[in-house]
């Protein structure tokens, strides 16, 4: 019994000695983060898909596909910012594709059939986006409806909404010659003719930087992530909770409108029956690049580099001639690897 604090003392001294593993810092810390992992996989992925697709075809690497998977990618990449910020919120919205239909058929109405200025077309387009994303959003905050019921209530709501108002067909931009140049043009080409690179892509980047801004600089982003990661925590703060919601809702349905400016200006028409099934590949996209489907985390970057490789392998399958169906078993793949992947990022955290 006399040697017992002797015993103590030395334990004590023992423990106190023995390293305690530090977490990292610094640069350390940024890299093993596991969103950064997650886009550094993704990014990997995509080099991976580039390098399969030109070995297996030698057309891939030809100047006019490339160009069709920038086109492809810009409306994909545009609607996937959208699902970013309604998803780090722990929110869906399967409406997405429907919502760009809409929006492109409003425009078509704007410009064809009332004969109005073509910046009158492009407000119009982003106006009743922000317009349909508000009404989700009132749906979800205020009458506490889920975001996947009201959200699916509107995809069909749109769907036929843009089936009526367009007469069950295309609405042509023929007399606006301008309505194309958003997409198709090359503002970077006429300035550097060996890089054709269509304005489509140059908006989705401008999207991006936008979106990035927003969601890392400003009070609507820190909220956006507060709400995904503890919603109930940030009422009993003081945080008006439903006006934020209805905000994100109302951002993301303004950028839909944008993707339905884009793809209504690639194909020069406004297409009613076009949309639907956008909503899996822009999803999938968000949780390939790391956006967490249970919210709290995400990055728009990791996004941009998900669409990417979604259209970069839906190009590379349709070029090597597999068959549409195979293309859409592939696809569902995709999806559902993505979303163990991040119940696997979930565990680990």
């Amino acid at each position: 019994m006399v040697n017992q604090p002797n015993s103590i003392h030395q334990a004590n001294l023992t423990m106190s000695t023995t390293p305690v593993p530090s977490e990292p810092t610094g640069w350390r810390a940024r890299l093993f983060n596991p969103v950064t992992r997650q886009k550094l996989l993704a990014f990997a992925s995509l080099l991976v898909l580039l390098v399969f697709f030109s070995c297996a075809n030698e057309n891939f690497l030809q100047i006019e596909n490339l160009v069709s998977i920038l086109q492809s990618t810009a409306v994909n990449g545009v609607l996937a910012v959208a699902c970013t910020f309604v998803i780090i919120t722990a929110g869906i919205d399967l409406s997405v594709g429907t919502m760009m239909t809409f929006c492109a058929v409003m425009a078509g109405v704007v410009l064809t059939y009332m004969g109005l200025p073509l910046g009158v077309g492009v407000a119009a387009a982003i106006l009743f986006g922000a317009l349909c994303g508000w009404t989700s959003g009132m749906l979800i905050a205020k009458l506490k409806v889920p975001p996947f019921i009201a959200t699916l209530g509107m995809m069909m709501l749109l769907k036929g909404l843009s089936l009526v108002i367009s007469g069950t067909k295309p609405i042509y931009f023929n007399d606006t010659p301008n309505f194309s140049m958003i997409s198709q043009d090359s503002l970077i080409g006429d300035l550097v003719p060996a890089l054709p690179i269509p304005n489509a892509v140059l908006i989705l980047f401008l999207v991006a930087l936008a979106a990035s801004i927003v969601l890392n600089k400003t009070v609507l982003g820190r909220y956006t992530f507060a709400l995904g990661s503890n919603e109930e925590a940030l009422r009993l703060s003081g945080v008006r909770v439903d006006f934020w919601k209805v905000t994100v809702y109302t951002l993301s349905g303004a950028i839909c409108g944008i993707a339905g400016l884009l793809i209504a200006s690639r194909l020069n028409s406004a297409q009613p029956a076009l949309g639907q099934g956008y909503e899996l590949d822009a999803i999938a996209a968000v949780v390939i690049g790391g956006t967490s489907l249970s919210g709290g985390t995400g990055t728009i970057l990791g996004t941009i580099i998900g669409a990417f490789i979604m259209s970069v392998l839906i190009n590379g399958l349709r070029i090597m001639s597999v068959a549409q169906e195979w293309q859409t078993v592939v696809t569902g793949i995709i999806i559902i690897l993505a979303v163990y992947m991040d119940i696997l990022r979930r565990r680990r955290q």
